[in-house]
């Protein structure tokens, strides 16, 4: 069992040890806009710059002991999904993997294929689907799962109109980054796969640090997300299915042997090498198993569930406060991504005076889900306040906001 639970439940102190920037006066509630790192990470990488920073491949002693770390690496982020070395590749960003594999789409859909695009995601996985849809006259499909703010989930049952027989792909959320509610990809992923050929492809940056990714599990064809979202640094990691890779064109060089591995088609060497290599790091804080890994999750789950239920009682109470969408702090049903917004007030003017008279770092904007904020939700430029906790985040620290929410909310 990681040394962060004790009876199964987490040790906040023994959490906190674990993350040097929580020394500070800071209160860091933006986390789903990135994570503190890890302090194993931190030495990871500057031991890998210090000790192993060559190329890799070599036969000699140092670049031996590189190549070794880096594998390492690789491995534990397949480890981390229960996926197998050939299914991942590692890359600078979510966004940039998923422009990778779009491009890589470019020549193997029909001219007649369809694509279906949440309207709610995190435009990372909008963006590329559309332009790809334009360049190749393809016809683009929008699910936005209802018209009223109230019901804003996915769901099999809301995709189902939307398919056809000429459907080739489905992009969707597994927890947007604004409202926080937990879809079931399990479910979307069968119901896509009633379509001969279609598949799936789904960003996890919001869930991943919440909750066990198991890639074989969920059943889907391509899922990613980011690590400086999940305690360690700033790259990202793919998976594709070995099936759905026979879909993935290689991006890499001529002389590369194109059905290898899905790093080998995608990568174009962009896995920064020390960074790969603090992977493991993140992996031995959460347990030394994959069975102690799963205990550390559960134990996360319930106390994230504790945080958000401070928030959201607050914020629920209030007639003059629209939480967006998921209203109930049940952990099967949302993670503790919560944002909201004031009746009379713009979010910029409340995070403003939350930062002048308090050290609780929130944040107001549209955070990358521009489409969802202001097509579905109707809401202007400034868009919501949104408070993302993590397990790192006290109780305490929830109850302090809350005050300062109350004194600024009036």
């Amino acid at each position: 069992m990681a040394d962060i639970v004790v009876d199964g439940q987490l040790d906040i102190q023994a959490v906190q040890s674990h993350f040097p920037a929580l020394k500070q006066g800071q209160v860091f509630l933006d986390n789903a806009g990135g994570s503190q790192i890890l302090r194993d990470a931190i030495t990871s990488i500057r031991t890998y710059l210090e000790e192993t920073n060559v190329q890799l491949g070599a036969s000699y002693n140092v670049g031996q002991k590189a190549t070794q770390k880096y594998n390492q690496g690789l491995q534990a982020a397949a480890d981390f999904i229960n996926a197998d070395l050939s299914e991942i590749v590692i890359g600078p960003s979510t966004t940039q993997l998923f422009a990778n594999l779009a491009q890589s789409f470019a020549l193997s859909f029909p001219a007649d294929a369809e694509i279906i695009v949440s309207s709610i995601d995190h435009e990372a996985n909008i963006a590329f689907w559309v332009r790809l849809a334009k360049i190749r006259n393809l016809k683009l499909k929008w699910w936005t799962p209802s018209s009223e703010l109230k019901d804003l989930k996915l769901t099999a049952e809301n995709l189902r109109p939307l398919l056809s027989e000429k459907t080739k792909l489905v992009t969707c959320t597994h927890t947007s980054n604004i409202l926080g509610a937990i879809h079931d990809i399990e479910a979307i992923t069968s119901e896509v796969h009633t379509v001969p050929g279609a598949m799936l492809c789904i960003d996890g940056v919001a869930f991943a640090p919440h909750r066990e990714v198991d890639v074989r599990a969920l059943g889907v064809d391509f899922y990613s997300f980011s690590w400086y979202k999940v305690y360690g640094p700033h790259i990202a990691v793919l998976y594709a299915s070995t099936s759905a890779q026979q879909s993935v064109s290689s991006l890499g060089h001529y002389f590369h042997n194109p059905a290898d591995t899905l790093s080998t088609k995608l990568g174009l060497a962009a896995a920064s090498y020390e960074l790969v290599g603090a992977i493991p790091t993140i992996l031995a804080y959460l347990g030394p198993d994959a069975s102690s890994r799963r205990e550390t999750w559960a134990a996360i789950a319930a106390h994230e569930e504790k945080l958000q239920t401070i928030l959201l009682d607050y914020l629920n109470k209030r007639e003059d406060v629209t939480v967006y969408n998921e209203r109930s702090a049940d952990q099967a049903l949302r993670v503790p991504v919560v944002s909201f917004s004031i009746r009379g007030r713009s979010s910029r003017e409340v995070v403003e005076q939350v930062d002048a008279c308090s050290d609780f770092g929130i944040r107001w904007g549209h955070f990358y889900s521009k489409r969802l904020v202001n097509e579905v939700l109707g809401l202007e430029e400034e868009g919501v306040v949104r408070v993302s906790m993590v397990h790192y985040n006290t109780e305490e620290e929830i109850r302090g906001l809350v005050k300062v929410l109350d004194e600024v909310l009036g």
